[in-house]
């Protein structure tokens, strides 16, 4: 097997996430969102990159994977999936602008907008600062009295500092952490959305 000593780091890097996520934040998350479904409050969910389609999946679970018989339904809503909208933010007012745009005919007081990001707002590359996007929107969030929940990578960033609750995936080195904190990530989102259908169920 000539890729094993890759393919063994790999796995051992992700049992470690395991091991050592803190769990506490995960149920604050699953609680926060069960509360939002009960007051009949709207989900909005973002992300750039690879963190745009594990947004895109998590709308895809939360509106779906959620659903009990004889129970209101969760609300959400997408902000990356709409390509036109998107480049016509960006056309007319910068990338910066696509998610906060979206959001402020709608979100107010206790929704939930929900980022998904690696670095969460730290870091930067050719294009300037990472992610200034979800920072514009969560602080739109955090005006409107909106709660925000966070899955992040890295030192959390700049989300970490802004949401209500933030998962941090603990991983902090490349050239496996962006890799497995994408895929965690998902991880994150299935077990949310599948304890939530459980917990209305319940309800």
């Amino acid at each position: 097997m000539k890729n094993k000593k890759f393919i063994n780091k790999y796995f051992d890097q992700l049992k470690n996430i395991i091991d050592t996520i803190d769990r506490d934040k995960i149920d604050q998350a699953i609680e926060l969102l069960l509360e939002t479904w009960r007051n009949g409050n709207t989900i909005y969910v973002m992300g750039n990159g690879g963190s745009a389609s594990t947004a895109s999946h998590m709308v895809c679970d939360l509106a779906k994977v959620t659903i009990a018989e004889g129970k209101e339904r969760m609300k959400v809503m997408g902000l990356t999936d709409n390509a036109g909208l998107i480049s016509a933010w960006t056309n007319d007012s910068g990338f910066g602008t696509i998610f906060v745009e979206q959001l402020r005919p709608f979100i107010k007081k206790d929704d939930v907008l929900i980022g998904v990001s690696v670095h969460g707002g730290s870091g930067e590359g050719e294009a300037g600062p990472w992610s200034q996007n979800l920072v514009q929107a969560m602080k739109l969030a955090k005006d409107r009295k909106a709660k925000i929940i966070g899955f992040s990578g890295f030192d959390g960033g700049e989300m970490a500092k802004m949401s209500d609750v933030c998962m941090v995936v603990p991983i902090d080195t490349e050239p496996l952490g962006t890799p497995l904190v994408e895929a965690f990530h998902v991880v994150l989102h299935h077990l949310i959305a599948v304890s939530l259908r459980l917990r209305i169920q319940e309800s």
